[in-house]
């Protein structure tokens, strides 16, 4: 690679940076007006009830389609939803390159053919520190510990420097699955030069390292091998090394295991495929729970967040026909609360203690351990890449802050702190941010996408606390009322405060708009039309203080 005048290294984040999922960054090489680019990760975050309706929440990729031209490829770090959910998605409007994992590649690929049947992405399987070259980047995958398999940070090089975009990493001395961190490879590039470390700020508010996920496997197979009745545990679907160390702690005491929900079926085949549970016995149908001893069996189910249609929120339901709990029962949340899913979690956890069930989390016992680093692990990653600039990111403003002050402790020459939308300079000269991009989030709802207007988010949300009101009127030749206009209200109160039933209010204020319309004026249907609306607006809010959406229609025969 030879240094061009002119030419420029940017980096430019539409997700991840300033919240926590969605990642989604961009590194672009050349001169100011002909850019060359690769994207490194492309994920997704989850709706909340402020967005009624919606399956994805997407990050908003305007700028990079403008630029499509000049895209040289997309590099995935790991399989997780928030740095790989978005692809099948929104490749289809890029149409670039893809590198990923094996393990990444068959859980997309399992994804594809249950969901996804028309999009066929073509994808490159890299392997650890084997080069590659993506446009004017060379890119070379560094194996990191993580909390799924095949993790990798990337190193990316330019001709004006070496930059390490670290993805989703700890240290941890004894995981369950997987190599170590390649704390050897980082090293030989400080050794090298580094120019900036692109790292994860996750948990840059905990102090000293986080425990193994050894320590972890010994706690649960403790709680396993002591606890009275069935044990059910609820984890991410994606952490194989956690599903292996259950499953091993349960034959160890003597249970089989029984697995629930489809997004952890689809994670095991596809780690079943690639040896990651090589060795263990085979789980259990659902049909032999009935018939299996109450302390001879651990549950492995979807849930931990609190989704109403997980496994975990059926069985507090008792809605799953052949598998149901009872009192004297175990769950145990090995999992962390993602933040927003604090009331759907105590909402489950309420209806697991109506029957009876003890629950244990991470407060009571060691059942979880992040897969991100805490500051000790972060000030050791500095130690051994030593680079000339800090850029912290996939994290909040409190993260990143937090994170940025403990490099500039540590000596790092520069910190950069940037957000979605900021475009960095990172080469030539001082790191800045010289621009902004297009940024922000679009929707995925059932088949289709867009904003929330296009999608009709915003009149969902506004039903949800005012409901709707339609009307149908229709005049005569000469243009009077037609018999009694009809009226349907969704979604308000059925009677007022003195008893009488809305709808029967609300009918007679439409009439009466109606009627003090002068006939000659009623031809303009638009007019009456207008005038039915706000009267049932204007009742309404009279008696119950808020404003429905109203809906009138109005046809002359």
């Amino acid at each position: 690679m030879v240094k061009t005048k002119g030419n420029e290294l940017v980096f430019a984040p539409l997700g991840g940076v300033g919240e926590i999922g969605m990642n989604l960054a961009l590194y672009g090489f050349g001169p100011p007006q002909k850019r060359e680019w690769i994207i490194v990760d492309c994920g997704v975050t989850f709706p909340g009830p402020d967005l009624p309706g919606v399956d994805l929440v997407l990050p908003d990729i305007r700028f990079i389609e403008s630029e499509v031209k000049n895209l040289k490829g997309m590099i995935i770090t790991h399989a997780h939803e928030d740095h790989y959910g978005a692809v099948l998605d929104l490749w289809p409007r890029l149409k670039c390159p893809v590198w990923m994992s094996p393990f990444t590649a068959g859980l997309m690929e399992a994804k594809r053919e249950s969901e996804y049947q028309r999009v066929n992405v073509p994808v490159t399987v890299f392997k650890p520190r084997e080069r590659f070259e993506v446009g004017p980047f060379v890119v070379e995958p560094i194996p990191v510990t993580h909390s799924i398999p095949e993790p990798y940070s990337l190193a990316i090089a330019t001709p004006l420097g070496t930059v390490i975009h670290t993805g989703d990493w700890k240290f941890d001395e004894a995981p369950s699955i997987g190599p170590l961190t390649d704390a050897a490879g980082f090293s030989a590039y400080g050794d090298e030069g580094v120019l900036a470390l692109i790292c994860d700020s996750t948990n840059a508010l905990r102090d000293g390292e986080s425990p193994t996920e050894k320590e972890v496997a010994a706690s649960l197979e403790k709680l396993i091998g002591k606890a009275p009745g069935r044990v059910i545990i609820t984890t991410f679907s994606s952490n194989v090394g956690r599903i292996r160390s259950i499953a091993e702690a349960a034959r160890d005491a003597g249970r089989k295991v029984l697995v629930l929900g489809r997004s952890l079926k689809r994670v095991i085949e596809v780690a079943d495929d690639l040896g990651y549970l090589e060795g263990l016995p085979e789980f259990l149908d659902e049909e032999e729970y009935q018939y299996t001893a109450r302390d001879e069996i651990v549950v492995i189910c979807t849930g931990s967040q609190g989704e109403s249609r997980a496994a975990l929120a059926k069985l507090a339901r008792k809605e799953m026909r052949h598998v149901q709990l009872a009192a004297g029962d175990t769950v145990i949340y090995s999992s962390r609360v993602i933040p927003g899913n604090e009331k759907p979690i105590i909402e489950t956890k309420n209806l697991l203690i109506e029957q009876g069930v003890r629950i244990i989390e991470d407060q009571d016992a060691l059942v979880h351990v992040s897969g991100h680093p805490r500051r000790g692990e972060l000030k050791r990653m500095y130690e051994l890449v030593r680079p000339q600039i800090s850029v912290p990111v996939h994290g909040e403003a409190a993260h990143l802050v937090a994170h940025g002050a403990l490099a500039a402790s540590i000596g790092v020459p520069q910190v950069a702190q940037v957000r979605d939308g900021n475009m960095l300079r990172l080469a030539p000269g001082a790191a800045e941010i010289i621009g902004t991009v297009p940024f922000g989030r679009t929707y995925k709802d059932g088949r289709l996408y867009g904003d929330e207007q296009e999608i009709g988010v915003r009149d969902r949300r506004k039903l949800s606390y005012v409901g709707h009101v339609v009307v149908n009127v229709i005049l005569d030749q000469k243009y009077e009322v037609l018999g009694e206009p009809d009226l349907e209200a969704v979604g308000l109160p059925e009677k007022d405060a003195r008893g009488d039933f809305l709808e029967d209010v609300l009918f007679d204020a439409v009439v009466g708009a109606i009627e003090s319309i002068p006939r000659g004026r009623r031809k303009d249907l638009d007019l009456v039309a207008d005038s039915a609306r706000r009267a049932v607006r204007a009742e309404a809010n009279e008696i119950w203080g808020k404003k429905p959406i109203v809906t009138v229609f109005v046809t002359r025969v």
